[in-house]
This record gives C-alpha cells, structure tokens and sequence, in this order.
C-alpha cells in the first residue's frame, strides 16, 4: 500500500532479547537493530496509515516518527526500576499529538500484538460525560454497540477498564443492560495481530480495515466529549 514493507524479522526477538538484557550497554549495542527492525518500519507504518485514511475520510494522522512512544520507562515511581520497555506502541489521533482522546493505538510486543481503538482512562469529567450521554439517550448508545458486535468487536473490560460497582448517581441501572457500559473507565475495543502479519505489508490494511469497524465508538465519544 505504501512505504511500510513489515516490520523487520528481528523485531521481536530484539524485545525479547532486550527483556533479558536491560542495561544501557546492551541497548547501545543493539541501537542500531532497534532502529532498523522497528523504530523505521513503524514510522513508515504510520506515514502509510495517515496517507490512507485521508483518502477514507477517517478523521485521524500520525506524525510519523513522533507517534511512536518512547522506549525508555518512566521509573520514578515504579518499584521495577527496568530502564527499557519490551514493545513498541503508537498512537494516531485526529490532531496527530498523543494527548487526546479518541485513538488508534498500536503494540508490537513478542508476547502478542494487536490493535485498538476508543478512549483510554478517561478523566473524571470526561467519564462524566460520557456517562451522561448514555443516560440522556442510552437507545444512541445501544445503536453504537450493535454496530461494533455486527463489526465483531466489544469492548474490553481488562483489568483497570472496569469499575466493579455503578458509579454514584447509577445505582438505578443495577439491572440494566447498560450497567457494564456505565461502569467502565475505558471505552477499548482491540483486536489481535498474529506476528505473521505483523512482518508483511498486509498489516497496513488490517489496520485500515479494523479502525473503519471501530469508527462507531470513535464517532459516538467524540460527540458525548464534545
């Protein structure tokens, strides 16, 4: 589709040498696989995605390299003082900075890609508001959440995504069917990527193809944020 050719073949086996290896003289070893296996591939991978969804009409960019999330580990108030992460993520969004909801996010990691979309550990007055858009029209939310099932997708209630009580003011949708929705804190739906497609050009139109499935939830957050 592009420039982006797969991620290289030792992609993953660095990050897995690197989980063994966490020191600076390693790394400084291996700089140079680091950025020719991942960090130049990425880039390309984003540059190609930003390309094609402007053809779409999908209302999210990269910016190339500047998507890509640090390597390093912020260790100041972490008791694993490990100085290197052992995957590589990016995110895309409609401005193309990080810090904005209603994302795209990518993670190669040895221990399993994937791909995800939708709005991540929200602050409180954002969760507010989207809370409050499903209780005002909750039939606009269950409309949202039967295109993502048609699409095959839900969202996910990994651990830290889901509050295990209804938030106070919500005690009344105990036994609502919208009461796993009103208690979560992260509105994710992902998909996995095998590291076959991972290493193949191919994985530019899996992406594609996964953010105009998920763009529903994207749609409906970035109204309910306003």
């Amino acid at each position: 589709m592009g420039a982006f050719q797969g991620f290289g073949r030792q992609a993953l086996p660095f990050f897995k040498a690197l989980k063994f290896h966490q020191s600076r003289e390693w790394f400084e070893e291996n700089r140079a696989l680091h950025e020719s296996e991942v960090l130049g591939p990425f880039t390309a991978l984003i540059d190609d995605l930003t390309a094609e969804f402007q053809k779409r009409k999908v209302p999210l960019k990269g910016e190339g390299r500047k998507s890509i999330f640090r390597i390093h580990r912020d260790v100041r108030f972490s008791k694993d003082k490990s100085p290197y992460k052992t995957h590589a993520g990016a995110v895309m969004t409609r401005s193309g900075g990080k810090g904005e909801q209603g994302l795209l996010y990518l993670h190669i990691d040895p221990e399993g890609c994937f791909v995800a979309a939708g709005f991540h550990m929200l602050e409180p007055p954002q969760l507010s508001a989207m809370r409050e858009a499903i209780r005002r029209k909750p039939e606009r939310f269950e409309k949202m959440e039967m295109e993502l099932l048609k699409a095959k997708l839900a969202f996910s209630t990994s651990e830290g995504f889901q509050m295990k009580r209804l938030p106070r003011g919500y005690e009344a949708f105990k036994d609502s069917p919208l009461s796993g929705a009103l208690r979560l804190k992260s509105f994710i739906v992902e998909e996995a990527v095998t590291d076959k497609l991972v290493a193949s050009p191919k994985l530019t139109g899996k992406v594609v193809e996964f953010t105009e499935r998920a763009m529903p939830l994207l749609e409906y957050g970035w109204a309910a944020l306003g």
